[in-house]
């Protein structure tokens, strides 16, 4: 099928009350395990592409890949860019046939982080793109990107700044962060909650890999309608390699690697989807 828009996708999600997962990719292999279990699973799924990806390859190959994952599925697909470091960079993805572009404009004063913002939702939705911004820097490492805070999103921000800018997702700072914690997450629940009560769009929890399962379904329960993973994906893709190095078959690898993501994939599927 065609590929869908992140809105369309979130718009499911609330009215399931679930959550969908944003999961990274970075080569041919997870996609294949991606779209394998999101179709077993019958559950929409969004393939991210990040700034690790884009400054390795570009825009030459993963939204090719992408599009030909969806072509061929029967679950909706979307094709999102993940922390999207400016104008530029999400036109150029809207030419490259993204139907879902993130710019994150949280490590910016608050004012540029609307202009831009603003700018950014404008040139999306004139082509029928979703927009996801973000507030509240969320800390820890992605992808070479790293921001060190308390990762508490002012509300008094979110009210401003959903009244100026019509983005279709909006990522918060809640204690999240990216890559694996070092021990316990401390999720703020409350700010999610005054998020939804102040009419904020479809909500997106960043840094899902390594929170607890029982803090992940607390807040989808109180509106997180879409959760990223990378960290655990790529993980479990090296670490399928390393299994099967030591025989010198490549292809043997590959397909160990793809079998240890589809356990990953799997199980946040089926956690995301709980009702």
């Amino acid at each position: 099928m065609a590929l869908a828009t992140l809105k369309e996708v979130l718009d499911i999600a609330e009215q399931t009350g679930t959550a969908i997962p944003g999961f990274n990719i970075d080569n041919i292999e997870i996609p294949e395990a991606i779209i394998t279990v999101a179709e077993e699973e019958n559950c929409p799924v969004i393939m991210t592409i990040g700034q690790g990806a884009i400054a390795a390859g570009g825009l030459k190959h993963l939204p090719d890949v992408v599009r030909s994952v969806a072509r061929h599925s029967s679950v909706p697909v979307v094709m999102h860019l993940d922390h999207g470091a400016g104008y530029e960079q999400a036109i150029a993805c809207l030419r490259a046939g993204f139907t879902s572009v993130m710019y994150d404009g949280s490590h910016h004063p608050f004012a540029e982080n609307v202009n831009v913002s603003r700018d950014v939702v404008r040139a999306a939705h004139a082509v029928g793109v979703s927009v996801e911004c973000e507030l509240g820097a969320i800390s820890g490492v992605e992808d070479g990107i790293s921001h060190d805070n308390t990762n508490l999103v002012d509300l008094n921000e979110v009210s401003k700044f959903i009244s100026v800018v019509d983005c279709d997702a909006l990522a918060i700072g809640i204690g999240n962060a990216h890559g694996i914690y070092k021990g316990t997450p401390d999720i703020d629940f409350g700010r999610i909650r005054a998020c939804r009560e102040m009419g904020a769009p479809h909500l997106v929890l960043h840094g899902g890999s390594g929170i607890p399962e029982d803090m992940i379904r607390k807040a989808i329960s109180l509106g997180i309608r879409k959760i990223n993973v990378a960290t655990e994906l790529r993980l479990a893709f090296m670490k399928g390699l390393g299994e099967t190095a030591s025989g010198g078959d490549i292809y043997k690898m590959y397909d160990r690697a793809k079998q240890e993501v589809m356990e990953v994939v799997r199980a946040k599927i089926r956690l995301f989807q709980q009702k």
